[in-house]
């Protein structure tokens, strides 16, 4: 079985509630987060497979529509690529908050339908999250968590904390190599 790093997407792969966007509805909101693009790069690099799991309770809510959020991952990976960087898959919830799937945040399923579909050993792996729904999966997955932003926010008690993906790097390499 394989080792492998989940990531979540708003916070930790592109810019959310900042000053240029708010929130991704449509591929023209979608900025990567800078040394994102190298820091997937360096996964790839060291074979490690690299997921996007996410929660886009905007589609269940209506403020946008599932094809929209189809053609906001394409310019994702389409920005990645210019790194010389990709996703291995990408797995999202479109309900609403509360609705009680299965699937969303800080429930653990979309980490577990990607280790059945891909063969991942989760205790072995790490997901990486901004809020505490991310890290709270990722332990109800058994991974290893890593918290982006500050310590003080890391409310869910993740393992270790990077105040952005590329810092976390030679951390989940170190673990995963």
């Amino acid at each position: 079985m394989n080792k492998a790093v989940f990531l979540d997407r708003d916070g930790v792969i592109n810019e959310v509630l900042s000053k240029r966007v708010k929130f991704v509805n449509n591929p023209s909101q979608f900025y990567l987060l800078e040394g994102v693009g190298e820091a997937i790069r360096l996964f790839n690099e060291a074979c490690i497979p690299t997921f996007v799991v996410t929660n886009q309770g905007g589609v269940g809510l209506g403020f946008m529509k599932e094809a929209s959020l189809i053609k906001v991952h394409k310019r994702m990976v389409e920005e990645l690529a210019k790194y010389g960087a990709h996703i291995d898959d990408i797995m999202y919830c479109p309900h609403k908050p509360k609705a009680g799937c299965a699937c969303r945040k800080p429930e653990a399923q979309m980490l577990l339908d990607l280790a059945s579909t891909h063969n991942i050993n989760l205790s072995s792996s790490i997901m990486v999250g901004d809020r505490e729904p991310d890290i709270e999966a990722g332990k109800k997955a058994g991974c290893k968590t890593v918290f982006i932003g500050d310590e003080t926010d890391n409310s869910a008690q993740a393992n270790i904390v990077f105040p952005h993906l590329l810092a976390a790097a030679p951390w989940i390499l170190e673990e995963l190599t």
